[in-house]
């Protein structure tokens, strides 16, 4: 299967899971709009999830990919399942003891994450009460990850690609209830909700232990045990909470600081779950897909082919990102409102999260850029690097997010989000082609001159194209609204196909033809 053809598989998935999370979360605006329960769901739901991409999505695939892919090729399925169950007992065994500490301390955890909520009890002690409720999620997804790296290792990515379908499945069908009943008790709302989520989990795993026991790996039980499997894991893996989830990081760190402001989280949460969608269907597929591939191929000593996947996979994810960037940064207004103003979530809530969107759109290409270098280091099994800058990252976050928020409120927290991943993703880059593990060839630096130029013109075409449209796009039906915004959003892609088809910025027909072949 060809690069472009294993980014579809993922990609398809993650954006059928981001689609359906757009339903879940105009529901959810819908529910609980942009006040206390909405920003109590926002700290429980995010808490799990950024021990999830710390350690499960960030620290363990970063290390364990390329530590298991070498055991296949060096020892066999016997050895692989023999370091698959010594590796799962292990983690296993620190998630239930993670998780037992976060139940007895998550009053403090609270406080840590969100100091601002404790000048409301009622709003800190639901989010204490969600976070217990919803924290075991972190188990299930941190099991899902490991079973998910074994199928990607064996070229499986279909299954754990679709598994976070099954949480927005599951959580559109329980605020779907929670409209249809009526409930409006804050306390009921907030627990229904963490249920949910935890429901969502067991869900997810469920799909790919089906896929695992098709592909017949069998991961043995063992007691929990210090092996030198572990110990290599755990080298590999200490460096990889910071690289791997330096983005989840700044985002706990912006979301301390936004606890100050009414509301803020909440808005910071909209705004970061619809750029997200671009960086998860590409972002997230290319490190899924990338990160196996350019093992192997290490493995080999496949230099030529290490470096046109390496050179493919940018390209590939410029040509996606960029033109979604600037559209981002362009009708911030027009997407936010269309998607989630009504009932609870008034002009005031699309106004701010639409000014957030903005700022969190020009990181966009980093963020996804990120996804594409990393695996650079990874795969020679070089986590140490990544962490520095990482940290460099951090630092920049934290100084930026303190100096703009008296200014700019939750707007500054974006808008340094977005400048400290430029400044990681930049020493990335630098570093892997001083190191010559990344040298663009002269067809990337092309093609991507012209991709920055069509998605410039695109953005010109979509701003005019808006404002022409918009006293549908204002309509009082909300159909109308939405089917402008499809229009809108047409308009935008048919004008950068045709002028990097045109152009040769990229050869998109050329990529759907590779789609239809099972080989290259």
């Amino acid at each position: 299967m060809s690069l472009v053809r294993n980014f579809a598989t993922v990609g398809s998935a993650t954006l059928l899971s981001r689609l359906l999370g757009f339903v879940r979360d105009v529901l959810l605006a819908a529910v609980v709009g942009a006040g206390p329960v909405a920003d109590a769901f926002v700290v429980a739901f995010r808490l799990p999830n950024l021990f999830r991409r710390l350690f499960a999505e960030g620290a363990f695939n970063s290390a364990f990919i390329p530590l298991f892919g070498r055991t296949v090729e060096e020892e066999g399925d016997a050895g692989a399942k023999r370091f698959a169950g010594e590796i799962g007992a292990a983690l296993l065994f620190c998630l239930l003891v993670l998780t037992a500490f976060a139940q007895i301390f998550m009053p403090l955890v609270v406080w840590a994450l969100a100091p601002g909520f404790v000048e409301d009890p009622t709003k800190y002690d639901l989010t204490v009460l969600m976070s217990r409720i919803a924290f075991p999620y972190l188990i299930f997804m941190s099991m899902l990850a490991f079973i998910g790296g074994i199928l990607n290792t064996y070229q499986r990515f279909a299954a754990a690609a679709f598994a976070p379908v099954m949480l927005n499945v599951v959580m559109s069908a329980v605020l779907g209830a929670v409209l249809y009943l009526g409930i409006k008790d804050d306390t009921a709302l907030g627990v229904i909700l963490a249920i949910g989520v935890t429901v969502g989990g067991i869900v997810q795993l469920i799909v790919v232990l089906i896929d695992l026991k098709r592909l017949g790996f069998k991961i043995p039980v063992f007691r929990p045990r210090y092996t030198k499997s572990a110990k290599r894991l755990l080298m590999l893996g200490i460096p990889g909470v910071v690289a791997g989830g330096v983005t989840q990081i700044n985002i706990a760190v912006g979301q301390i600081i936004a606890s100050m402001q009414e509301g803020a989280n909440a808005l910071l949460y909209f705004a970061d779950r619809l750029y997200q969608l671009p960086l998860g269907v590409i972002g997230i597929a290319i490190g899924v897909v990338l990160l196996p591939s350019l093992t192997r191929q290490l493995r080999a000593g496949q230099m030529g082919a290490y470096q046109h996947s390496l050179n493919r996979a940018l390209e590939f994810s410029l040509v996606l990102t960029l033109p979604a960037a600037v559209a981002l940064a362009v009708i911030p207004q027009e997407i936010v409102s269309v998607l989630f103003q009504r009932v609870r979530f008034d002009a005031a809530a699309v106004e701010g999260t639409a000014a957030a969107l903005t700022a969190f759109a020009f990181g966009l290409p980093a963020f996804v850029l990120n996804k594409v270098f990393s695996p650079g280091y990874f795969a020679r099994e070089d986590t140490k690097t990544p962490m520095i800058f990482a940290v460099v990252g951090m630092v920049v976050n934290v100084g930026l997010s303190i100096a703009l928020f008296p200014m700019l409120q939750h707007v500054g927290i974006a808008l340094a989000t977005t400048l400290a991943g430029w400044v990681n993703t930049g020493l990335l880059i630098i570093v892997l082609w001083r190191r010559g593990h990344f040298q663009p060839d002269f067809k990337l630096l092309r093609r991507l001159s012209l991709v920055v130029l069509a998605s410039l013109l695109m953005g010109v075409a979509v701003h005019f194209a808006a404002i022409y449209m918009a006293s549908w796009l204002s309509a009082p039906w909300l159909a109308v609204r939405a089917g402008s915004l499809v229009l809108l959003v047409l308009v935008g892609m048919v004008t950068f196909a045709v002028f990097t088809q045109l152009s040769g910025g990229s050869d998109l027909v050329g990529m759907l033809k590779a789609l239809r072949r099972r080989n290259t």
